[in-house]
Parts: C-alpha cells; structure tokens; sequence
C-alpha cells in the first residue's frame, strides 16, 4: 500500500519515521535515500525494508536490478512451519538481490520434477528444496544429478541423502527426540511412545533413532522394545490423532513425543476424546514452534526448529554455489551436511506423571 495525502498523490517519505522504523540515523536514510555510498548493505537493506513496512513507495533510482531469480521448491502451506520457512528464505535470497519464486505442491497439483521443469524454463539462478523428494528414501536421487548436470544450483533443506551431492541443511532430529524423551523421563513418565511420520522419510528415521537411544538410555529398553513405543503415520493432525489412538489404547503412554506440532494437536485431540486432561493424565511434545503453537490449549511443550538459522544457512550455501558456478567451476558440488542443533520450549502440555 502507497501511503496517500488527501488529494490521492503519494506522500514524501518522513526521514524520521523512517530512521525510526530501521534503528539508524536520519542521517544514514538520507544518504541511503539519495543513492550515495559509505552505508553497509545490511543497514541499507534495513532502511528499504523500514521503507516497506511504513508503505512508502521506494524512489526509482532504489529499485535495484534483480540478480536473478530463485525457486524455493516446498511441500504445502497447511503446515505453518513451512511458511515460516518460506518467509525467511525469501527474505534472505532478496538481501543478496535475488528474486525468489514460491513453488508449493499440493494433493493433485504439480510434482516436484514438473515445478522443477518450470523453473529451468524460466532461467532460474539457483533452487532451494525444502522437505522434497531428497527426504524420501524411496525416491530416485538421480533427478538431482541431473539438474546440476544441467548447471542449476541447489540445496536441500530437511532430509540428509548420502546419493545427492549437495549442500544440505538439516536440524538434529535425533538430539531433538533424545532432548524430549528427557524431559519426560524427568517429569517421572516411563511410559512414552513417539507418534512420526512415515518411515520412508530421513528426519523420520532420526527421530525413531534418537527415540530409541533415549529409551536405552533412561529405562535400559532394547531397541526392539523402543520400536513397539513408535508410530509412523502423516505429519498431520488426524496423522497424531491416528498414533495418539494406538499409544494409549496398545501401550498405555503417559507421555508421548510427536514429529510435529500438528501431529501434537492431534494427540491432545484424541486424548480428549478419551476424557484425558492434558497434561494431567498424558503429556505432549511437539516439535517445530511455529508461531502461533505457543497460542494453543494448552500452549505446547515442544522442540524449536533454529527456522532462522537454518533458512540463512541454505541460502548462503546457495549463494555459495551460483558464485562457484559463475567463476566456471566444472566439478560437482560436494556434499555437505549442516547439522543446527534444537532447542526444547517447556510449556503447558507437559507435567508431572502421576503416581
């Protein structure tokens, strides 16, 4: 929105407002205003932004040329973690002067290889996938060899795959279930089951190991023992409803860990159907933190995803390889694994087992 005096003309933008808006002095925002050099890019972009922010319609001689443009390749937007994936990405590829493009699939829409085609069509600089077919243990990775044969850079975000070699991002999805079977351990609960994902999937798989290590760790189970506590179905919802159902009804868990928020909510739903009060009779954790979880009755107990972090680190890794790939380097990217450790987020929907 262009922020309007009464006769409809756009109005000048207010030094102060602006300096205000991006923490710096009136003086920086002149110059930043005016074109002229001695400002850092990062305070620069700051003052574009604050720019932004207050609706102001950026001077011509500010509007920069695009580096190029940037498909960011995701799953779908139901989910919010993937957003606040999204958000930051974006953010981050236009502070380097890219143009990012949102590719989102969906049940019955476009696949990662046709949104993947649509992209070279339109001479992408580079792709970021995040959650895709890299996390599949039974998807081909040669899609992947074959889009950097064909001198597109890429990362991958979630879903380590030792065939694709890459840059790629990923949270400790063990130390994440290690860190939230833990916490329960402490709370007095012996009987915790983890409700995940598919087992096709790598940060699947990780969570279960990790799930596993723990139990051996608090309680001395076996892994044979720690499997019977796991259920793998959707990161969704009805995913957590589903898993919720077996680990009280086979299993008797008191506490359970989840792959996701979502699958968390749907735990706590199905506790309730089952006249159980969270976290009185059974405690839950989630995993991601996206943004509003901290809202939810009861606000979760979780495990943050570093979003932050994570998002940056990929888009430096991309950048990385467009610069590498514009100075004519021939050999393919190594593969690189960035492992961001989580962070447990105590809240509502833990406590104390009962005796």
């Amino acid at each position: 929105m262009t922020l309007s005096d009464p006769a409809g003309a756009p109005a000048t933008p207010r030094l102060s407002d602006i300096a205000a808006q991006a923490q710096v002095s009136e003086a920086t925002v002149s110059r930043v205003m005016n074109g002229k050099a001695g400002v850092a890019a990062g305070t620069r972009q700051r003052v574009l932004a604050a720019l932004d922010v207050l609706g102001y319609e950026r001077p011509v001689r500010l509007r920069r040329r695009s580096a190029g443009l940037v498909g960011l390749v995701i799953p779908e937007l139901t989910n919010p973690i993937f957003p606040a994936f999204a958000q930051i990405i974006e953010q981050s590829l236009a502070g380097h002067g890219y143009t990012p493009v949102l590719c989102t699939q969906m049940p019955g829409g476009a696949t990662e290889d046709e949104l993947v085609e649509q992209l070279e069509e339109r001479g992408v600089t580079g792709i970021v996938f995040l959650s895709g077919l890299h996390a599949d243990t039974r998807a081909d990775p040669s899609r992947y060899a074959r889009l950097a044969a064909r001198g597109v850079p890429y990362v991958l975000i979630n879903g380590y795959n030792e065939h694709i070699d890459a840059p790629f991002v990923s949270p400790d999805d063990g130390a994440a279930a290690r860190m939230a079977v833990r916490h329960l351990a402490e709370l007095g609960h012996e009987r915790i089951g983890l409700a995940v994902g598919p087992a096709r999937y790598v940060p699947s798989r990780r969570k279960a190991e990790g799930f596993a290590a723990a139990l051996l760790d608090s309680f001395g189970l076996s892994r044979g023992q720690a499997e019977r506590r796991v259920r793998h179905t959707l990161f969704s919802v009805e995913g957590g409803h589903a898993a919720a159902a077996a680990l009280l009804d086979d299993q008797g868990c008191t506490g359970i860990v989840c792959g996701s928020d979502l699958m968390a909510l749907g735990v706590v739903r199905a506790a309730r159907q089952r006249g159980l009060a969270v976290p009185a009779d059974l405690s839950v954790v989630g995993f991601d933190d996206s943004q509003l979880i901290a809202f939810t009755d009861p606000p979760l107990t979780t495990v943050r995803q570093p979003v932050q972090a994570m998002a940056t680190a990929a888009v430096g890794a991309l950048i990385e390889e467009i610069h590498e790939r514009a100075a004519g380097r021939r050999e393919p990217p190594r593969r690189t694994e960035f492992v961001f450790q989580p962070e447990l987020v105590v809240r509502g929907s833990t406590g104390a087992a009962r005796k």
